[in-house]
């Protein structure tokens, strides 16, 4: 499908949680914590629309796209402000965007979902449109709660997806396993519970199943991907599957040692990093894959364009 990223920006709350401090009333230690997931720090704050927001109009002014020129806004996540309305809406107003504004939960899968989506409106005759992820985890977990408190943060990415014939969307892979629902819940007005060793057991399968999928259905090889963005949820999650899939680390993006596990950012975070690093130019294919509960997982693979040649004049 046609389509480009031709903007991304983050937001991250002000405040910083690091190992350290867990130590102080959690029974942990800092050493204990990265050991077991590679996490030395996290944000926490703020609202999923104000982080949603930020994270938005940073990647719009990247792209130089007006609100007004924004046919459609797709916001993942987990955590919404309200039950009702779509957290999407409020973003929508304070971005000024016109078009439609939607909500999507997929959990940690929810950003690739919606960037599978996006590509689909652009095929059918969107010229623009703004996908974000957000979620404010910190709301739903037990502070208490030493399986869960050192993991989930707060944040938020976003990426301008334009009609663009250089670039675009090679293939995807989505699923759902609603048999595992029960291996992470939270009920309304409760907090995360998660069996953490099943998680990560079937994490690492589904990623590397799904990876392996979407760069069948694309027609090329792990050696082709120069760019590998998984969801952040754990080190060894991610080195466990770059492993299996034949993609070194190098060629990996990792942001959770700062960010923590943030759901539905934690995709865009890596990815918005990478490209600010200089780690993507055109031409290069980008794997995704996200997973998480439900349990749902997303690949998509990506040959990125960059910015387009008349507007980077």
């Amino acid at each position: 499908m046609p389509g480009a990223i031709t903007g991304w920006g983050i937001a991250l709350p002000d405040t910083v949680v690091t190992n350290t401090e867990l130590e102080g009333r959690l029974d942990t230690t800092d050493e204990w914590i990265v050991e077991r997931s590679g996490i030395r720090q996290r944000h926490i704050g703020g609202t999923v629309a104000g982080l949603a927001t930020e994270a938005g109009r940073a990647a719009l002014r990247r792209a130089g796209v007006g609100p007004g020129d924004v046919d459609l806004l797709l916001l993942a996540t987990t955590t919404p402000d309200e039950a009702v309305p779509a957290t999407s809406a409020a973003v929508h107003a304070a971005l000024g965007l016109s078009g439609g504004a939607v909500d999507l939960n997929a959990a940690c899968a929810g950003f690739v979902y919606s960037l599978v989506l996006a590509h689909g409106a652009l095929a059918t005759g969107s010229r623009c449109v703004l996908v974000i992820g957000a979620d404010c985890l910190s709301r739903i977990t037990d502070p208490d709660d030493r399986g869960t408190a050192v993991l989930f943060a707060d944040g938020a990415g976003a990426v301008v997806l334009e009609q663009h014939e250089a670039g675009g969307l090679l293939a995807h892979d989505l699923g759902t396993d609603g048999s595992a629902h029960d291996l992470l819940v939270c009920a309304h007005g409760g907090t995360l519970a998660m069996d953490g060793r099943e998680v990560f057991r079937r994490a690492v399968r589904i990623t590397v199943d799904s990876a392996a999928a979407a760069l069948d259905r694309a027609g090329l090889e792990p050696a082709d991907v120069g760019l590998f963005v998984p969801h952040q949820a754990n080190l060894r999650i991610i080195e466990a599957a770059a492993a299996r899939l034949g993609i070194p680390m190098e060629r990996t993006a990792i942001v959770l040692d700062r960010t923590g596990n943030t759901s539905s950012a934690s995709i865009p975070l890596a990815l918005a990093e990478a490209a600010d690093g200089g780690r993507l130019g055109p031409g290069d294919v980008v794997l995704m894959c996200g997973f998480g509960a439900g349990m749902a997982w997303a690949s998509a693979v990506v040959r990125w364009a960059g910015m387009p040649a008349a507007r980077a004049a």
